[in-house]
This record gives C-alpha cells, structure tokens and sequence, in this order.
C-alpha cells in the first residue's frame, strides 16, 4: 500500500500534490485542512482518510474526527493532530498511549517535520511538516511511504517549495 501524507494545508492545496501523490493508494491528512475545497479535492483523487485540527471549523469537523484508528496492512495507525512527539506528547496523547499503542504515530500542528522512533513505547512517529502557506515554516513538505506488513518502507521528504 502506497501512502501519501500530507497535513496543515491551512484552505491551500500545492497542485505538486497530485503529481507526487499519483502512485499512491491513499491519501492521509493529519488535520488544519483549512477548507472543505482541499478535503473534496483531495478525496476526487484517491481514498483519503482525514482528520480535523485545531484551525478547521464546524463543517470539516462533521466530515472528518478528532482520531483515527485504523489497520493499514499489519500495521496499526494513530492519526491525530494535535499530539506532540516522542518523548514530548501532550497530556492527552501520553493518556491514550498508557493503554493503546499503535505501530504508527502520525500527527501535524507543529509545522515541523519529524519523523522519528520512540523506542520506549516500539512505534514510528511521523510528522509531515505543513503543506500549506501559512505558518512559520519555510519549505511546504509531505512524506510519503509504502506499508507491506507491518513495515514501513521506501519513506520519502518531499519539499514542494517555499510558503511564498
């Protein structure tokens, strides 16, 4: 399964998107969407599994959740935006990862791209940077990856630009 992951797009889809998102299977939004327009797009294109962040309004918050749980291949996926990184999660994701552990830990609002292991709890974190124009970042980035079991595969940065 090829993933392509993408988050704070903040109402701004990169027509780049599509382009490095083609191969993929599915479409991961790890929240501050922005628009329904971007969601829309985005799921026009190829499966898309999203979630609500902290900038999205009552409309995207009906269409998408605040968590998703889901198994991708063998593997367990945590998608969330708001969730910090290891060993910096917030309270609540420290709460949810004393008695559920996914394989994958995914999560957006920083603008910072991370991907890293935390060995204390056996999971990969990832966080895609931000897509979008607005936010502190410099460079608009997405990762993208393939899942075949419970491996996560030929991971992928890509840099779409700067903001401007």
């Amino acid at each position: 399964m090829k993933i392509g992951l993408i988050s704070d797009t903040h109402g701004h889809l990169d027509a780049k998107v599509f382009e490095y998102f083609k191969e993929c299977d599915e479409i991961w939004h790890a929240g501050d969407i922005g628009t329904l327009d971007v969601l829309e797009k985005l799921e026009k294109f190829k499966p898309t599994r999203a979630v609500f962040g902290n900038i999205d309004g009552h409309i995207l918050r009906a269409a998408t959740v605040e968590d998703l749980w889901f198994q991708c291949e063998g593997l367990t996926v945590w998608i969330t935006h708001i969730g910090g990184y290891p060993p910096k999660y917030n309270k609540r994701t420290k709460e949810v990862l004393k008695d559920k552990v996914p394989d994958l830990f995914i999560c957006g609002h920083s603008h910072i791209l991370k991907i890293m292991r935390d060995s204390k709890n056996g999971l990969l974190h990832i966080n895609p940077g931000a897509a979008g124009i607005q936010g502190f970042h410099k460079t608009k980035t997405l990762v993208r990856f393939d899942v075949e079991g419970k491996s996560i595969k030929n991971l992928q940065v890509i840099e779409l630009g700067g903001r401007a």
